[in-house]
């Protein structure tokens, strides 16, 4: 993996890893996180990775039905991941108490984030995932803190 002005390339599942840990790092800072890519692009796949190297040690799997899962960490900390994809409107995340968890203090990791624009607090990260091929992806970090975009 090689880091270009804040562009990750990705080019085997095994580099996850390390991209995980330098999402972590910014963890303490930034809880709310949303992640970006066509279907299949390894949201939920990068997701996973960041929640192991937090410590979340049961299975995990994409919330597309149920919207949020909720992952125990080995600190007793708490991660959510939340899939938007199949929700109708922002009136729909808003009744299963969004922004509850969004200003937990616990990480929360958004897939489909452009279905809940007006529901994103100021400050958040943004993940976006290019499929390059099969195997490889193109990875972008930028940070917003709601004044300006930084990218990371």
């Amino acid at each position: 993996m090689t880091h270009e002005g804040g562009v990750f390339r990705s080019v085997t599942v095994s580099d996850l890893e390390s991209l995980a840990k330098e999402i972590v790092e910014k963890i303490n800072t930034i809880k709310v996180w949303l992640f970006k890519g066509e279907m299949g692009s390894g949201k939920t796949t990068l997701i996973k990775a960041v929640c192991k190297v937090l410590g979340v040690n049961e299975a995990m799997s994409s919330p597309t039905f149920s919207i949020v899962n909720e992952y125990q960490t080995l600190d007793n900390g708490k991660v959510y991941h939340f899939d938007f994809y199949r929700i109708k409107d922002e009136v729909e995340a808003v009744e299963i108490g969004t922004e509850e968890y969004f200003y937990s203090g616990y990480p929360c990791f958004i897939e489909w984030p452009e279905k809940i624009p007006s529901l994103i607090p100021l400050q958040y990260a943004e993940v976006h995932i290019q499929v390059e091929t099969d195997t490889k992806r193109i990875i972008a970090l930028a940070v917003h803190d709601g004044k300006k975009e930084n990218r990371i």
